[in-house]
């Protein structure tokens, strides 16, 4: 019934706003050092209390300089984390940042802030990426479609992703989400019990590949979302 999966939406907002501030703030802020196992764990945890498990299908390269994914939610992310621990640098929107609770989760956290209503923001993109391949040593994970979709199709890609990448010369993971929003659908405020799949794609060095890569990279993410939906009922 609707109004029971209404109920668990609010469980799960609930759930995710009060581990954040109680927990992942406070232990970001006193044990700094041990980010990335602070991270895995309270997300671990926030996904076991929603109903939710994350499970991998294929192999994370933990080699590459970003990862590039889907996006329907913020489910997307704590089960993304909760399923690995790689210590990743998460490219946000800068209202994020100005947010009490997720600003000071992704301030502590060293996440990267982007002010897409700033013309210069690329170049300050471009600077962050670098930063966090060349000295910090930590990957990036950015959602190229730029916001969150509601339907089983990408989103055109946005460009920055490619100019960054072409630039740097990036090693670049595609990952494809399925089921996240059937855990926490934040369009209709329902939630529900659920797998959450992380399919890991074959890496691709963009120094080495032709012009198309990109075009190519959004065809090969969108076939494996229809397959999910065709052969196994799951949704992105």
């Amino acid at each position: 019934m609707k109004i029971f999966a209404t109920i668990r939406f609010y469980w799960g907002a609930f759930v995710i706003s009060f581990n954040t501030a109680v927990f992942m703030i406070p232990a970001l802020m006193l044990f700094g050092k041990h980010k990335s196992t602070i991270v895995h764990h309270i997300n671990s945890l926030t996904l076991w209390m929603m109903g939710g498990i994350a499970v991998k299908k294929g192999k994370m390269d933990k080699n590459v300089d970003m990862y590039v994914m889907n996006h329907q939610g913020i489910v997307d992310i704590i089960g993304l984390e909760a399923v690995q621990n790689n210590h990743m640098r998460w490219v946000a929107k800068k209202e994020l940042f100005d947010a009490i609770w997720f600003g000071n989760l992704l301030r502590h956290g060293e996440m990267i802030s982007l002010d897409r209503g700033n013309k210069k923001a690329l170049i300050k993109l471009i600077k962050d990426v670098k930063t966090s391949r060349d000295e910090l040593h930590r990957p990036v994970a950015i959602f190229p479609e730029g916001t969150r979709a509601k339907g089983q199709k990408l989103l055109p890609f946005k460009m920055g992703t490619k100019l960054i990448a072409e630039k740097l010369g990036f090693k670049i993971q595609p990952i494809v989400i399925t089921g996240s929003k059937k855990l926490l659908n934040e369009h209709n405020k329902t939630a529900h019990s659920t797998i959450v799949h992380y399919n890991f794609l074959p890496t691709i060095d963009v120094s080495k590949a032709d012009e198309n890569w990109y075009e190519t990279l959004r065809d090969d993410m969108q076939k494996v979302i229809d397959d999910e939906l065709i052969h196994n009922h799951r949704s992105r």
